[in-house]
């Protein structure tokens, strides 16, 4: 067991300081699963400076899980298959492209967005104002609040959150969102193994939870 504020090694001697012991058992968890699926290729984990960096970059802190998850060795890339959605599902936080992380990040809010834009007004935005600008003016400023979504992989994400761990993973395409997973490990088991997705989950993250 992880002591406060001891460090664990990552991939290829990569090392990180995790604060959340139970974020970081379970980040290194998913990870293991993750390697045993062989499903990927894994680089080194993501050092203490590059989560600095990156974080001071697009301005959110990774969850303690996710954290720990990406520590323990960075998913970068999947063997394509003819049809899918993403050419490359996982996001590369040490040498993406910086724009196209940021689009993954406004992706979930982006969404909504567009929605309201092409004249639906989503239940847990409120009360619906007028239509067109003034619709887009009020769902923007309802938007500015509501809690951060961190890409994990595709369109499956968790939210941000220094500290925090354990919150299910959701899967966000615009409107449409459900549970993948109870949380970060089983989320790992019923994308690339056989757990089943949970039929009655319990969603933790505030606003988003109501589309469920």
């Amino acid at each position: 067991m992880l002591s406060m504020g001891e460090e664990v090694c990552g991939r290829a001697g990569y090392r990180t300081r995790v604060i959340d012991t139970k974020g970081a058992r379970l980040g290194a968890e998913a990870a293991r699963r993750l390697a045993r699926a062989g499903c990927c290729e894994i680089a080194p984990g993501l050092s203490d400076k590059e989560f600095d960096r990156i974080e001071a970059e697009y301005g959110f802190a990774f969850s303690a899980d996710h954290r720990a998850f990406l520590a323990a060795g960075l998913p970068v890339a999947s063997p394509y298959e003819e049809g899918q959605t993403w050419k490359q599902p996982w996001p590369d936080w040490r040498n993406g492209d910086p724009e196209d992380l940021r689009c993954r990040l406004a992706r979930p809010v982006e969404e909504i967005l567009w929605d309201v834009e092409t004249g639906d007004w989503p239940g847990p935005l409120g009360p619906r104002p007028g239509d067109g600008v003034e619709a887009m003016e009020c769902a923007r400023e309802r938007l500015a609040g509501v809690p951060q979504m961190v890409p994990l992989y595709a369109h499956r994400f968790l939210p941000a959150g220094r500290g925090t761990s354990g919150h299910p993973v959701l899967s966000m395409w615009g409107t449409d969102i459900i549970c993948y997973g109870s949380d970060l490990a089983h989320y790992i088991d019923c994308e690339f193994g056989d757990g089943e997705i949970p039929r009655t989950p319990e969603v933790t993250v505030p606003f988003w939870r109501e589309f469920m």
